[in-house]
């Protein structure tokens, strides 16, 4: 019998995507997964476009934030309430492929792998592909993640059997950075990377990663206030970090030749 998976996706304001999101997963071909939304206090229409979805698959769940609390919050409410063996993160705005699921969760059983990820591309606002793909690495360590985030939130996956329920800091940006980072610690194994592109990510005109301020003061507050490292030393991951997420991690887009 396949293993079942839990799918946390949070959601605040997203009635422009989310549709596409949830058929994204509704298309799996591996069929044993539950869904579980979180809703995030939206002042939109969210609400109101996943209702039909909620009706229509069991396996669909719907939890919400009486505030808006953060993805932190609402991922960490997500992972309490699933009931997986694995558990993988899709947010309100990513799609998967539709063998997503199937070659992932085949790959961890065959390499006895806790926590893995995978390739995936990237498109823009409306859903048009920017022919770029982010390549994942085939082995990731707790001390090559510790330089820069290289896992696409959208693409990993981890054991919650071997591991129990991993969870992430209240912080409003990067926690998903922490979670990766304390999985791979208690696995004391290495991640392990998937080639193959599963996922595409939404790139948004307003996300952290287009303001470099943003940018450096959040990946500050990772090491600071959610590793608990001094201000030292805080200060000399940053000089690391921007060294390895300018000069090395960038070399891993690729642009994807028609």
């Amino acid at each position: 019998m396949e293993a079942l998976v839990s799918i946390i996706t949070p959601m605040f304001n997203s009635e422009a995507f989310i549709s596409e999101t949830i058929n994204s997963v509704i298309n799996q071909k591996y069929k044993n997964w539950e869904l579980i939304l979180i809703d995030d206090n939206s002042q939109d229409d969210t609400l109101k476009v996943v209702h039909p979805f909620l009706e229509k698959h069991s396996n669909i769940k719907l939890l919400s934030n009486s505030e808006n609390s953060g993805a932190a919050v609402s991922r960490n409410k997500g992972i309490e309430c699933a009931k997986g063996d694995y558990i993988a993160f899709l947010d309100a705005d990513d799609v998967w492929k539709p063998n997503k699921l199937e070659v992932q969760i085949q790959f961890m059983e065959i390499h006895n792998c806790d926590v893995s990820f995978s390739s995936y591309n990237l498109m823009d606002e409306s859903g048009s592909p920017i022919h770029k793909m982010v390549v994942a690495l085939k082995t990731l360590s707790y001390q090559k993640l510790l330089k820069s985030n290289y896992i696409g939130n959208l693409t990993g996956v981890y054991n919650a059997k071997s591991l129990g329920k991993m969870t992430s800091p209240n912080l409003r940006k990067r926690q998903d950075w922490l979670l990766w980072l304390a999985a791979i610690k208690q696995s004391g194994k290495p991640a392990l990377g998937i080639p193959e592109a599963l996922a595409s990510y939404r790139v948004r005109k307003n996300g952290i990663s287009s303001n470099k301020v943003e940018l450096i003061k959040h990946n500050y507050w990772v090491y600071h206030k959610g590793l608990g490292f001094s201000k030292t030393k805080s200060l000399y991951c940053m000089v690391i970090f921007l060294k390895e997420h300018f000069l090395v991690k960038s070399k891993q887009t690729k642009v994807i030749r028609n």
